[in-house]
Formats: structure tokens, C-alpha cells, sequence
């Protein structure tokens, strides 16, 4: 895109300096870290530590500085959570119109030649996962509310006549039907059917309290691992 320069508008700004709309987006999201901040927040809002928890490998200087940039330019914002104010940041309206972006990229991303996936994931990452591969299933219509716990965060997943209509982190408004409690990394193997259900839940590493029938369906309603790529 050019050499970068400082931009007069935003002293200390580095920017591209060109009258591009790609050069426009990438100084605002374009810094390293700046996406995966946006990522961590697709599901909803996240406190400070909760970022630091999820993105381990990001110092906490430069965080803070991209919950600035990023408010800056209003990708996101912050609001205070009652009633101990504790301070919460979220995807601004417009901020949630980068969803198509991420799209683009994962299928970009997974069929690279030379990179693999490697590295760890998020909790995010698993449910974010399980809502771009999930396969509709109109010949087996089932409906459910699920209440997932992966170690510090809850995540509601809900069903209905075989469609996902809802994946979230947080607590589901109403009484879930299945609750499952496990670590993200047993529940990728799990959705990915590198390893059986009954495996994990026989070492204790996934529990269920409900019908357990209803999270085989959420599973089979998920590819096995590589044949997203089809």
C-alpha cells in the first residue's frame, strides 16, 4: 500500500496516506492484534481482564492501546455494567458489519498452502466455529437451548427445527434445555469428532445434565475436522 506516514488528523497516527477505501480500513483495523480484539468481541462484550485471558500472548500496553484506536474510530465502545461499574467493551453497530471480513478471511485463511492452523484458540473461537459450519439439518428438526460452560465463560447455543438461530456468550434469558459444562479444548475435539462424546464425558472432562441425545444432534450438525474445506 505505500510507505506510511503520520496522518495530520491524528497526530502520532501512522497511516498509509492514500486516498484508497482498503488503505482507509487497514489504518483502522490494520495494526497488529487490532482484529483478533474485534474477534473477541463478535459474541458479545468483554471486560479488560477477560481479553487479557483470551488473547494471552497480547501485552497489556499494547491492548489498551488498540481498545483505544479502536474506540477511536468507533469499531467499539465502552459502558459501564451495573451496579458495580465495571467497565465493559463492545462492538459499536458498525463495528458489527465486519462480520462478511472475517467470513472472507477464514475460508481465505483455511486454504492457505504453506501456514497451517496451528497455536491455541479461545473459548470465542470454539462457538464462533460451531456458527459458520454448522449444517442446517431440515430432515432431522429439532429444537433446543443450550447452556454451555468453558471454564470463566457461559455460551447459549439455540436450535429450532434444526436451524442455529443463536449462539452468544452469557446466560440464556430462559431455563436452558441441556447444560454442559467441559474445557474449549475437549469441546473443539468434540465438535470436530476427533474424539467421541462418551470419551469425554466417561474422564469427566465433559459433563452433561440433560438429554445427552440432544448434544450428539448439535454435534452431527457440525462437519469432522477438514471437511469444512469442501
Amino acid at each position: 500500500m505505500g510507505s506510511e506516514k503520520n496522518s495530520p488528523g491524528r497526530a502520532g497516527k501512522r497511516t498509509y496516506g492514500q486516498a484508497c477505501p482498503i488503505a482507509h480500513a487497514l489504518d483502522m483495523i490494520g495494526e497488529r492484534w487490532a482484529l483478533l480484539v474485534v474477534r473477541e468481541l463478535r459474541l458479545g462484550p468483554r471486560r479488560y481482564a477477560d481479553l487479557q485471558a483470551a488473547l494471552p500472548s497480547l501485552g497489556p500496553s499494547v491492548l489498551a492501546q488498540r481498545l483505544r484506536d479502536l474506540e477511536a474510530v468507533g469499531v467499539l465502545r465502552r459502558r459501564a455494567q451495573p451496579p458495580a461499574a465495571t467497565r465493559l467493551y463492545e462492538l459499536t453497530e458498525w463495528g458489527t458489519e465486519l462480520e462478511p471480513v472475517f467470513a472472507a478471511l477464514r475460508t481465505w485463511g483455511m486454504r492457505s498452502p504453506v501456514v497451517p492452523l496451528e497455536g491455541d484458540i479461545s473459548a470465542d473461537t470454539v462457538f464462533l466455529g460451531l456458527r459458520a459450519f454448522f449444517v442446517p439439518r431440515p430432515d432431522d428438526p429439532w429444537s433446543a437451548t443450550y447452556r454451555i460452560r468453558l471454564e470463566r465463560d457461559v455460551y447459549r447455543v439455540e436450535v429450532a427445527e434444526g436451524e442455529l438461530t443463536a449462539v452468544a456468550r452469557g446466560e440464556t434469558p430462559d431455563p436452558a434445555d441441556v447444560h454442559v459444562t467441559s474445557d474449549y479444548r475437549t469441546l473443539q475435539s468434540v465438535l470436530s469428532h476427533e474424539r467421541p462424546l462418551e470419551s469425554a464425558i466417561e474422564d469427566g472432562t465433559l459433563t452433561v445434565t440433560g438429554d445427552v441425545d440432544t448434544v450428539r444432534r448439535l454435534i452431527g450438525a457440525m462437519p469432522p475436522l477438514g471437511m469444512e474445506l469442501s
